[in-house]
Order: structure tokens, then sequence, then C-alpha cells
């Protein structure tokens, strides 16, 4: 039993030892029954009262005591930490925690490079008419685990009915080399409507946005209302995933620059090249 509590068990003590007093004295000495029970009756209603009254106001203390330490237990965990190094090992901690918190409440969910296509995949299972994507092309997509089961994904959601648009952003001395050619090769055989887009043609805006969260040349869209999106700057997280119809928009906006300032691609003596380039060797 807490000192509190013993407090508050003698103060209802003490007030119904008041009212009884009051009354023996009205009973005994004064000689008026009517009165003294009256007072006895009054006093042991108060002192119920003023007892619930108390242990109501306790439960509020202790619920509010309980919440406020729940509030605070990170700054009373980081107010023992005396160490200069380890404070500043926190305060880094604290600022990677207070970004991931800011990209959290505008809706975002930032996502490790597993974890992003991983998305990706639920994401291309999930699309049911159209998904639209901008990716530096790399020759990971033969060779490395979560592309391929990412790409498998992509091609079941065709099988579906799901038209894929992928815009691959390169140079042109890139595009020339055996392993590129043979990302474009697959994927134009595959079905999905490839489209090249280089780097140096490419609106400013779409390439440095100087900001690692904002804007990046690698993102996808499933059906105008789901968009994931790789950082362009590395980091704790490799990319994030938004639904919000703001951060849709953004990537919306972005496709159609770039996708603007994409060429169409052909099959041409086994190599992909651009049609443009066909009509100028045909000419």
């Amino acid at each position: 039993m807490s000192f509190t509590t013993k407090i508050h068990d003698l103060a209802v003590f003490v007030e119904f030892l008041a009212g009884a007093g009051l009354a023996v004295i009205f009973h005994l000495l004064l000689h008026k029954p009517d009165v003294a029970y009256t007072i006895f009756g009054v006093g042991i209603l108060l002192s119920l009262a003023t007892y619930l009254l108390r242990e109501d106001i306790e439960k509020n203390r202790r619920d509010l005591l309980e919440q406020y330490y729940k509030a605070h237990e990170l700054t009373f965990a980081l107010s023992q930490i005396s160490d200069p190094e380890c404070q500043a090992r926190v305060q880094d901690l604290m600022a990677g925690s207070k970004r991931t918190i800011q990209m959290l409440q505008q809706g975002y969910i930032p996502l490790d490079e597993s974890e992003f296509y991983l998305e990706g995949a639920r994401c291309s299972e999930g699309a049911c008419k159209r998904i639209k994507a901008v990716d530096p092309i790399t020759s990971g997509w033969l060779t490395r685990g979560v592309l391929l089961n990412f790409y498998q994904a992509n091609l079941r959601a065709m099988e579906r009915g799901v038209s894929i648009t992928r815009v691959f952003v390169t140079s042109r001395e890139e595009l020339i080399e055996p392993e590129i050619q043979k990302v474009l090769l697959t994927q134009f055989d595959d079905g999905i409507e490839v489209r090249i887009a280089f780097r140096d043609e490419l609106p400013s805006a779409s390439v440095n946005s100087g900001r690692s969260t904002e804007s990046s040349c690698d993102f996808a869209i499933y059906d105008d209302q789901t968009a994931t999106e790789v950082f362009p700057q590395s980091g704790t997280y490799f990319g994030r995933k938004a639904c919000q119809a703001g951060a849709i928009e953004h990537c919306l906006r972005l496709y159609d620059l770039v996708e603007h300032s994409s060429h169409a691609v052909v099959l041409d003596d086994g190599q992909i090249i651009l049609a443009s380039d066909q009509i100028k060797l045909a000419a």
C-alpha cells in the first residue's frame, strides 16, 4: 500500500469520525436524536462522495502520468546519455528518424531494395489496365534475383491483359552495348512497349531535383493509382511507395515529360534501334 493510498484511507476515517462525533453530541448532549441521525447520514454520504472523488482524481492522475511517461520515454532515455560521442551518434539517428516520420506524414512508405521490388511485384499482380515505368537501363534485369522476380510479375500482368510501357533512360553510347541490347531485346520480344530516352535530352527537372526524395528517373505507376519510386541518391532507404493523389500526380507529370522526350524503337537485323534512325537509314 502506497503512502498516498494510506492518506486517502485516513482522510475517509477522519471524515467518518467527525460525522459520527457530531451525531453523538447532538444525540447525548443536546438530546436531539432526529438531528443526530440526519448529521450521521449526511456525514456518511459526504465521506462516500469525497472518497469516490479522490479515487477518480487518483485514477486520472495515474493515467496522465502513464501517458506522459510513454510520450516522453525516448526523451528520458536520451537524457541519460552523457558521453559526447554517443550524443552525437544519437543526434544522427534522430535526424534520420525525423526524415522517415516526415515521409510517412506525407503518405510515402519508405522501402529498402528488397521491399521495393517486392512491392513492385505486388503492384504488378494487382494491376488491371496499365503500368507506366521509367528505368535506367542496366544489365541487372537478366541476372539479379529481385529484378527477375519483379519482371516475371510484369509478364504475368501482361497475360491478364495489362499493357506495359517502359521508358529506358540511357545514353547513345550505352545503347549499342551487347548487354544493354540483350535487355532491350528480351523486353521487346515479350511484348512490352519499349521506348528510349537519352539523358542529355531529358528535361532538367526530371534529371536533377536537388533533393534525394523528390524526383528520379526510376519509377513506375500502376493503373494511375499507386506509384513506386527509387531515390536518386543512396541512403537508408532504396525507394518509396505512395498512393495519395498528390504523389501520383507528381509521378504522372514526370512520366509525361520523360515519355515526351523519348524515342520509339524498332527491331532491325537483330538489334534494337531508334525508329527515327531506321527511317534515316532507309532514306
